[in-house]
């Protein structure tokens, strides 16, 4: 069985971005598609409600690309579990109120046991300082916090 992923709304934002010049956001963009070309078959990719929602706002046309992207994904259930940690998450670690739908995505791949979170969101999902205490937080709640991390991580050889 092949390791499970939970695509973070950020990943769909980088595959249908627009050209820009700046060049983090830029390399950001090719390394994105270039996971989602030549990696993302070696996974079992699955999202959330959460992203749906997410995905659906902005320019139509282009949340309308996001949202084809998705069409056929598995989607993760938003249940009490998920709530619950998403709840502890907010009120335990240093993740702000505004990040509500951040702990939500943490907290449904950590739930639904998924091997690895992929996100552009380094502020509030693959941010290194607040990792250590999801974890202790999860476990609290007999969970494994998934490997929270870039596309750039999970490229492979």
């Amino acid at each position: 069985m092949s390791e499970t992923v939970y695509i973070e709304t950020s990943i769909l934002g980088y595959l249908t971005a627009r050209s820009t010049k700046n060049l983090i956001l830029a390399a950001n963009m090719e390394i994105t598609q270039d996971w989602w070309k030549f990696r993302r078959k070696a996974f079992s990719l699955y999202t959330s409600e959460a992203v749906l929602e997410e995905v659906a706002r902005g320019d139509a046309e282009i949340a309308a690309q996001r949202m084809a992207i998705l069409r056929d994904f598995p989607l993760l259930a938003l249940n009490k579990a998920v709530q619950g940690l998403a709840s502890q998450f907010l009120t335990r670690s240093s993740l702000p109120p505004k990040a509500k739908v951040d702990a939500i995505h943490i907290a449904a791949a950590t739930v639904h046991g998924m091997d690895y979170l992929l996100t552009w969101n380094c502020k509030h999902i693959a941010n290194a300082q607040i990792q250590a205490k999801l974890a202790e937080i999860s476990l609290d709640f007999g969970y494994v916090l998934p490997i929270l991390c870039t596309p750039n991580e999970l490229m492979g050889d």
